[in-house]
């Protein structure tokens, strides 16, 4: 094993397996990070240790929003295949033209969870600790960097893949360009994900953030909501304009 870069550990990775009593239920429960109510079949999916066929005929039969999680992972990959420049470039060409502010402070305390809002925050600790992240805080704080703080998605891609124990090229890089709103999908750009409401939404009683920010968390925001959207709002206008 060595001879092709891997070496053994002290981690322990239990036998992958279908948990029907999460699967059945995946729609009802999968955006609330505090419930942890995802299959967690990530890692095994990247390494081959469980079939996506045995997943998918599951699938069909119990449960459609878990199937088109799947449909979604099997799509990034041919949109990898069949356009390999998407791994450097845009879909979408003309957000090439985007003016990315790209401040390394402000990517810093991304990366450190400390933008001072809690939703976000909590997120990109989760990832430091564990080489995980749910899935929905993903897509908060992907949004996060790319619109609020207007870093370009590759910054936020290649943290992820230093990071993420279920690291994919395909779906890491097709749902950072989701995030950012360059990518394949017909999603407008205007869409830009406010913490404060996601965290009302998925994590009303802050159970998830309070599990991974410190009691005595007391950051700032780096940025206000209204402005950071008005800014991003504005760079992608004019870049499209072009």
């Amino acid at each position: 094993m060595k001879d092709i870069g891997f070496e053994k550990t002290d981690l322990d990775y239990a036998e992958p397996k279908l948990h029907k009593d999460i699967i059945d239920f995946y729609g009802e429960y999968r955006d609330f990070p505090a419930m942890d109510r995802t299959t967690h079949l990530g890692i095994a999916l990247r390494f081959g240790t469980i079939s996506i066929r045995e997943c998918v005929q599951y699938a069909v039969k119990h449960n459609e929003v878990w199937l088109n999680e799947l449909i979604w992972r099997e799509f990034f990959m041919q949109i990898l295949y069949h356009f390999p420049s998407v791994v450097h470039h845009c879909f979408k060409k003309k957000y090439e033209n985007i003016v990315w502010r790209n401040d390394e402070k402000e990517f810093k305390a991304w990366c450190e969870g400390k933008t001072g809002y809690p939703i976000v925050d909590a997120g990109m600790r989760q990832l430091n600790e564990t080489g995980f992240m749910h899935n929905r805080v993903r897509m908060i704080t992907a949004s996060f960097l790319t619109k609020h703080l207007l870093i370009d998605w590759r910054w936020g891609e290649a943290y992820f893949a230093g990071k993420l124990l279920d690291y994919d090229l395909a779906a890491n890089n097709g749902n950072w360009q989701w995030a950012a709103g360059c990518g394949c999908d017909a999603a407008p750009y205007f869409r830009i994900f406010n913490p404060y409401e996601q965290t009302k939404k998925f994590d009303k009683d802050t159970q998830y953030i309070r599990k991974w920010l410190p009691e005595d968390y007391r950051e700032e925001p780096i940025v206000e909501h209204t402005k950071a959207r008005e800014r991003a709002l504005k760079a992608y206008k004019e870049a499209l304009a072009e």
